[in-house]
């Protein structure tokens, strides 16, 4: 007996290790190809998807998906094979009644499968709440200096705590279904054992059944019964599972809308930099009846420096995003070095930039990781120099851990200009012929500006740099400016020239650059 209860207990432990380990694994799985799709997904996506939702659905909808495919899937393996061996041993007992007990099935069954739709759509829409409420709070907590600045805490957090309860809401409404399917599953299931014992009793009255073999009947109907009603739990877990499932599935589903060529052109080996926008017009999907660029046409020589100016909305920005191939342009055609980007693997395009954007990206990582990011397989030394370039490295020496130290989420623990300079750091790193900078609008003290301007100095050097300029230094040594104006280029030359047309550049110098 004593051999018996640890074979009993040992099978039982390697059941739950097995099911749950494989339950583990099978989310670590769904997780990391719902990660890696998702940074697949063209800049449209994220146009209109929130960062916070898309998280949601990484951390709790596959909680979800690893109850059913962990636990769940112990307790239904346990069961059925529990409820297989009393049906098993019930048509061996009495044929009969056991005929009685298999036509009912369809009555319990078929209505189990309707409700288990109804949890479905139910644990859909909780998932969808929860998911609002969580995207809610990461744009809150990430805004959370200028929450304190503006003294929203009150209304954030009333506003906030509206969602949670909508979610609350929403998660009572998928519990009801599941508790209503559970309970119409346990009184269908023992209502068919009382009417098999109705009609066994009769059988032994009439004296073809003998009360041992009824009893013995109705104990095995009692096993397979508890063994169904433990399904129809599984059942409700697994609906509830499925509606997690599909919003997992949703993301998968969605298509980049920029992808490579199945034959895509390849760049020329020598990158030259040469780049030119021909006949460009294209409208930005969120809207598509405003042309964000139209009959765009110019051309930038290698190595050469050209300062686009204008003002807000003029198509400045698009004009990188279509550069970057984050959109496809309507009409006309976009060439890097001879080659249209349309023919060309995006992967390949973006391997030959770099970028400085206005609003610097700084991760919640090490100095080291954030100049890395430029280039992974870079070498501390490669990524020391290229922070010695960029005049960094003298700020980043007298962090508490030089190089290996954390700057904090978004680079809170630096200033405006040392986060500029890590930025420009990774983008010496790269190394890459086109260089676009978008040079950032907000005011540096005079020393901080001049370290920036220095280390962009170096960093123009012999690459071809397309820069949204903002300041006059940065116009001053620029080979041309293109001064754009509701999406198009209309006047076109050197600082000088341009003041001397008295026209949109001419304003915008005197607004911009000299005051």
């Amino acid at each position: 007996l004593v051999v018996m209860a640890a074979l009993l207990a040992a099978a039982s432990a390697s059941r739950y290790y097995f099911v749950i380990t494989l339950g583990e694994r099978v989310v670590a799985d769904i997780r990391s190809d719902v990660f890696r799709h998702v940074t697949t997904l063209s800049p449209s996506f994220f146009d209109t998807a929130q960062s916070g939702e898309i998280v949601s659905r990484l951390a709790a909808d596959t909680t979800q998906v690893k109850s059913a495919v962990g636990a769940t899937a112990s307790v239904a393996l346990r069961n059925v094979i529990l409820g297989l061996g009393a049906v098993a041993m019930m048509v061996f007992t009495s044929p009969k009644l056991s005929g009685l007990v298999i036509a009912a099935i369809p009555v319990i069954v078929l209505p189990l499968v309707a409700f288990g739709r109804s949890v479905r759509r139910k644990s859909r829409l909780a998932q969808d709440t929860l998911a609002d409420a969580t995207a809610y709070a990461s744009e809150q907590i990430g805004a959370v200096r200028t929450l304190q600045a503006f003294t929203n805490e009150k209304l954030v957090t009333g506003h906030f705590s509206a969602a949670v309860e909508a979610a609350f809401a929403a998660a009572r409404s998928s519990i009801f279904a599941r508790s209503f399917l559970t309970f119409f599953a346990i009184f269908m299931i023992f209502s068919s054992v009382v009417a098999v014992l109705w009609f066994g009793s009769r059988d032994v009255l009439d004296g073809t059944l003998s009360p041992g073999t009824l009893g013995q009947f109705l104990l095995y109907s009692v096993f397979a019964a508890g063994a169904l009603g433990a399904l129809s739990e599984v059942w409700g877990e697994l609906s509830q599972a499925a509606g997690a499932a599909e919003r997992l599935t949703e993301i998968l589903a969605e298509k980049p809308a920029i992808q490579a060529p199945a034959h895509p052109k390849l760049l020329p080996a020598t990158a030259r930099g040469a780049i030119s926008f021909d006949d460009v017009s294209f409208s930005y999907p969120a809207g598509p009846d405003r042309a964000a660029v139209h009959g765009l046409s110019f051309q930038v020589k290698p190595g050469e420096t050209v300062a686009i100016v204008g003002p807000s909305g003029a198509g400045k920005s698009t004009v990188f995003s279509l550069l970057l191939r984050f959109y496809d342009p309507e009409t006309g055609k976009i060439m890097i070095d001879g080659v249209n980007v349309r023919e060309a693997d995006p992967v390949a395009i973006r391997e030959r930039i770099a970028i400085v954007p206005q609003d610097v990206t700084i991760f919640a990582a090490s100095a080291r990781d954030n100049i890395g990011f430029g280039r992974p397989d870079a070498s501390q030394a490669e990524i020391e120099a290229a922070a010695r370039d960029a005049l960094a490295d003298e700020f980043i020496l007298k962090l508490e851990k030089g190089y290996a130290s954390q700057v904090g989420e978004r680079g809170v623990t630096l200033s405006g200009g040392q986060r500029q300079r890590v930025a420009i750091a990774r983008a010496i790193l790269r190394d890459a012929p086109i260089l676009l900078l978008d040079e950032a609008t907000s005011a540096l003290d005079a020393e901080s500006e001049m370290l920036v301007q220095t280390a962009l100095e170096r960093l123009m050097q012999d690459r071809t740099t397309i820069v949204i300029a903002h300041r006059l230094a940065t116009v001053l040594k620029a080979d041309r400016i293109l001064v754009m104006d509701g999406g198009c280029i209309v006047e076109e030359g050197t600082h000088q020239s341009l003041v001397a047309k008295g026209g949109i550049y001419a304003r915008l110098a005197k607004l911009q650059f000299e005051t």
